[in-house]
């Protein structure tokens, strides 16, 4: 019964964000309640996680009011707007209450404490910050006109951020979940074995490969983890690879999906919002970083085997060109779609990720063999129905309870003046400046998911970057990069922890190995802060490949430079070249 009720929602779910590609413009007040009323009973009801008969009750108990309250806000929007973000009456005192209070428990359940606690913070300065001394304090804002603009006006639970899961972030979850049900998975393991395979340390440039691959759809470092270091993991250990290199392979290979075009983990997304900006400038300007990043673990992976004498998959474990013709078009129909309406049509991002959404669902009727097989393909079917429509509720619970905060801080002035602060403290000196919201990204970071890290460094620290002459798009990137750190950075290393489980040892050692494969995670963004051309492809192609070439062999010799055996100066002069080539380059504007 329960199953039942499961997929019924989550058909709806799909539903109604398939309804809104195709349909046309939908008022705001009426989509962003609907949205994140299919988000609460995944999170409340249908929650994974282990629950005490008490904490279940009182979930029951926020989901049915958060539905309610949704109800109310999506009925009522039009004698809503007209309040202009003033509450009037009790009731509409409770139904705010009642918004905060869910959201907040929403992310709380979601994603720990951290989140939540930090859009607590903001409402009580919200709240009271004009009893803050100094010009840390602000001068009051009327409860009702705070409230109001947080819960019924598109300031806040329903602002940009909300329309930005609800109507781009969940339409490319919604591909990765069908072309994942399918056989695209067999398809992008299979054309990484081909590609990759019988090379030196073969199986772990595979996970490399797949990760990317299946990185650039998913856009969740976990579920790359989970899915491609379920087959590669394995391998690795068969063939005798030690488990905490296996390990760091996959979780540093996997943190790359967060950072790969097209889908980047939603960041893409709420960079294209918060830049008003096109969906393609951000791809362009992300493409060459990333591979850039795969290029740095493919090379440490390389080193490494080269040390440790790693050898390639045998002949008989690659997959014959018969697999591969047929596995690869699961994902490349659907992806080849989607790429070739974003740049060759007038159509937009989400219009295209629907096509190739139909297009990855009629796929799902069929496998390998050729043959329609309708009890297999309703399988798929749901499944893909039920991931979809769990990964838009987790993502929901994240940019809902993020916009909290980010409607706190328009509405109080506090990230103008963190902006002020960051510039006074760095001297107006901007590699200092970036020193400092790096060391935000991280600790932030630590407890807060990546998306949601990179919306609040981005808001308070962005303005201060551009301050001290760094382009919009630039500082966006830079910051996005850096709240990846956490996931591969101890104390808290996310796709560490879960890569390190699956391969059933210690996280310590894998960590050490993940920072020393990932070096392009805490380089890459440095290099295209000195080299704006990397990320200009579009506009400065020439430029922008002699920056990739200069770049690329930095890398490559830093790499040289921390791992030959060699005297201790032809170590630090190949360090001291590659550091050069990857940071100096023409002078910041």
């Amino acid at each position: 019964m329960l199953h039942r009720a499961a997929l019924a929602l989550a058909g709806t779910s799909v539903a109604f964000h398939m309804y809104l590609i195709f349909s046309g413009l939908v008022p705001n007040l009426l989509s962003r309640p609907v949205h994140l009323a299919l988000a609460l009973p995944w999170t409340f009801v249908f929650s994974s996680r282990p629950q005490g008969r008490t904490e279940r009750l009182f979930g029951y108990g926020l989901c049915v009011s958060g539905l309610l309250a949704c109800a109310y806000v999506a009925l009522y929007r039009e004698h809503l707007g007209d309040q202009y973000g003033a509450l009037e009456g009790p009731f509409q005192y409770l139904v705010a209450a009642v918004l905060l209070m869910v959201v907040l428990d929403l992310a709380r359940r979601a994603i720990k404490l951290a989140l939540p606690l930090v859009a607590t913070l903001a409402l009580a300065y919200g709240c009271f910050g004009q009893y803050l001394p100094g010009e840390f304090g602000h001068p009051g804002i009327p409860l009702d006109s705070f409230l109001g603009t947080l819960t019924i006006a598109e300031g806040g639970v329903w602002g940009p951020l909300t329309g930005v899961s609800v109507n781009v972030v969940a339409v490319f979850v919604m591909l990765g979940a069908f072309v994942g049900a399918g056989e695209g998975g067999a398809g992008f393991m299979a054309l990484a074995t081909r590609l990759a395979g019988r090379y030196r340390a073969g199986a772990a440039k595979v996970s490399v490969l797949a990760s990317a691959l299946f990185g650039s759809i998913s856009g969740s470092a976990s579920a790359n983890v989970a899915s491609t270091g379920a087959i590669t993991l394995p391998t690795m250990k068969r063939l005798g690879y030690p488990a905490p290199f296996a390990a760091a392979v996959e979780a540093v290979a996997s943190t790359g999906g967060q950072i790969m075009p097209p889908l980047m983990g939603a960041g893409a997304f709420v960079m294209v919002e918060l830049l008003r900006t096109s969906y393609n400038q951000i791809m362009a300007a992300a493409i060459l970083p990333a591979l850039l990043f795969f290029w740095g673990v493919w090379l440490s992976v390389d080193r490494y085997a080269r040390q440790t004498g790693l050898v390639g998959m045998r002949p008989e474990e690659l997959p014959d060109t018969r697999t591969l013709l047929v596995t690869a078009p699961f994902f490349l129909l659907p992806f080849g779609i989607l790429l070739g309406m974003l740049f060759l049509t007038g159509y937009t991002p989400q219009y295209a990720a629907g096509v190739a959404i139909i297009v990855a669902a009629l796929l799902l009727v069929t496998d390998r063999s050729g043959r329609i097989r309708l009890a297999a393909a309703r399988t798929r079917f749901e499944k893909a129905l039920i991931d979809a429509a769990r990964q838009i509720a987790g993502i929901a619970a994240i940019i809902v309870c993020a916009g909290i905060v980010i409607g706190v801080l328009n509405m109080t002035g506090l990230g103008v003046k963190v902006t002020s602060m960051i510039v006074g403290f760095s001297g107006g000196n901007l590699w200092m400046a970036l020193l400092f919201t790096a060391l935000a990204c991280l600790i932030l970071g630590m407890e807060v998911p990546t998306t949601a890290a990179y919306i609040i460094c981005v808001s308070v620290a962005g303005p201060a970057l551009q301050t001290l002459g760094l382009p919009p798009l630039q500082a966006h990137l830079f910051v996005f990069w850096f709240a990846l750190l956490s996931t591969i950075t101890p104390p808290v290393c996310g796709t560490v922890f879960i890569a390190a489980g699956m391969a059933e040892t210690p996280w310590v050692p894998t960590a050490l190995h993940a920072m020393r494969l990932g070096l392009g995670l805490y380089l890459v963004p440095l290099a295209f802060v000195a080299n704006p051309a990397l990320i200009q492809p579009d506009q400065a192609p020439l430029a922008a490949a002699a920056a990739l070439v200069k770049i690329g062999l930095g890398l490559w010799l830093l790499g040289q430079g921390v791992a030959t055996r060699g005297s201790a100066w032809w170590r630090r002069g190949l360090t001291l070249a590659g550091g050069l080539l990857v940071i100096f380059a023409l002078p910041i504007r």
